[in-house]
């Protein structure tokens, strides 16, 4: 019996009475999209697969720094938890498909888990927003495709040096490159191989524009699948760097001097026997596509904090940097919000291209299916094709994409419409979290440099996010 393969709490207890492990490792996502885990024994996972298990519900408390939100009064009552609450343990179920072997750790069972209510767990929300599609007749296919930098650096040296004078896994631009993943192809198939090991098999890898920049694309799958494949690359290809003597970085925009690095997720939608809702190059594009990309426009803004969570991610979102500025859309668009990426039933599609590496990819994907979803519902048309460059448009206001995570997340806070599709109770809470992570940036002001990136966000972001 295969660990990917299980699925009920009865088939894991015989998967794991056939193996000699002593411990499993499980983890959650929070609400920044960082995994947070422990070790638990053999038997207490067998019982807790069976009736869940108790979780400090702390992890949806506290930021990427493990500062507790403090707020004041009136935000206070909206948080999920905090001082007000008391900590308490949150049930948690164990997610019986969702196991993997780890390669690192002599082969210790590792499983994803949710909170059994999922009110702000991140992975619950994208769960509950596919049942609400599902209901109408539609389920979707996802894929990201994350960029980030490697350095020959540890968590000790960047503190260390400050995060400066940092030394990059290899110099030059070399987007592209046969040369450098050639040479490098020792850790290339490493990664490949943890990859496959892992079931997050990648479609792609290669070099992109930038001092030791790597682009991987992680294959197609299911979007419930896709997200927990994307949570799972970012953490434990870190580890896999980390243990080379290498450090990944998937910060929005690390140095002012390179281009941002993109978290972009491209998706589609079927009916509920498998076939295409998006049509195919052979034909216009559907009134389904249209819809969708319509709702895209009018809602992203809506949602822009679920997509672009961090101070940092705005600093990628800039004219001629390879990343978007407004709510535009286009066929093979590059410089466009949303990208129409023409093929056959099975592969047209709309890429998002404005998340960052950064973001939690399961808010991140639930605001990108959300808002489609809202515009096929209300049957909103989009605008015209842009054509061109979409640096120059002059478009509303409505149209454009935050100035900050502060104007993103009070839009988010203040949104009808994310709380009757996302549920109040997380819409209260993560905006208000948004909002302490945009007062704290605030508040530090005046400790900072002058540099574009700040070093309060190399502190907080260059190794957790």
């Amino acid at each position: 019996m295969k660990i990917r393969k299980l699925k009920s709490a009865e088939e894991i207890k015989k998967f794991l009475d056939s193996s000699k492990t002593r411990y499993v490792k499980v983890a959650i996502t929070d609400i920044d999209g960082v995994l947070r885990g422990k070790y638990m024994h053999v038997d207490k996972f067998i019982k807790a697969s069976k009736k869940g298990f108790g979780f400090c519900d702390v992890i949806f408390g506290w930021d990427s720094n493990d500062e507790l939100y403090e707020l004041n009064n009136e935000s206070k009552d909206n948080l999920f938890t905090g001082w007000h609450s008391g900590f308490p343990d949150v049930l948690t179920n164990i997610i019986p498909n969702s196991g993997r072997i780890n390669p690192f750790e002599e082969d210790v069972p590792f499983f994803l888990t949710e909170l059994a209510e999922g009110q702000v767990c991140p992975r619950g929300v994208l769960n509950n927003l596919l049942k609400i599609m599902e209901d109408e007749g539609m389920k979707s296919k996802s894929a990201f495709e994350y960029e980030f930098f490697l350095f020959n650096e540890t968590p000790h040296s960047i503190r260390e040096k400050n995060f400066s004078n940092l030394s990059n896994f290899t110099p030059g631009m070399y987007g592209y490159s046969i040369l450098r993943n050639s040479v490098h192809s020792d850790l290339y198939n490493k990664l490949l191989d943890l990859c496959s090991n892992m079931d997050m098999q990648l479609e792609g890898l290669h070099t992109e524009t930038g001092p030791g920049v790597i682009e991987a694309a992680i294959m197609v799958d299911d979007s419930i699948n896709a997200a927990d494949k994307a949570t799972l690359f970012k953490t434990f290809s870190k580890v896999m760097f980390q243990k080379n003597d290498l450090l990944a970085n998937f910060m929005a925009k690390w140095s002012a001097d390179y281009p941002g690095q993109s978290g972009h997720i491209h998706v589609s939608l079927q009916d509920l026997d498998g076939k295409s809702l998006f049509g195919s190059n052979k034909t216009e594009l559907p009134e389904t596509l249209n819809y969708f990309i319509g709702g895209l426009q009018k809602y992203m803004r809506e949602f822009s904090a679920m997509i672009a969570p961090t101070v940092n991610s705005y600093k990628r979102l800039c004219p001629g940097a390879w990343a978007p500025i407004n709510m535009t859309w286009g066929i093979e668009n590059r410089t466009t919000a949303f990208r129409v990426i023409k093929g056959d039933s099975s592969s047209q599609r709309v890429e998002n291209r404005l998340p960052g590496a950064d973001s939690n990819p399961y808010l991140a994907l639930a605001a990108t299916l959300g808002a489609g979803f809202l515009g096929i519902k209300e049957k909103i048309n989009p605008t015209i094709e842009t054509i061109g460059g979409a640096y120059d448009l002059k478009v509303d206001r409505e149209y454009r994409v935050p100035a900050n995570l502060g104007e993103a997340a009070n839009l988010f806070k203040n949104s009808e419409t994310a709380k009757n599709l996302f549920g109040e109770g997380f819409v209260n809470h993560f905006a208000n979290t948004r909002v302490w992570e945009y007062e704290e940036f605030q508040k530090n002001k005046s400790f900072f440099d002058s540099s574009a990136i700040s070093s309060w966000e190399l502190e907080r972001y260059f190794e957790i996010i």
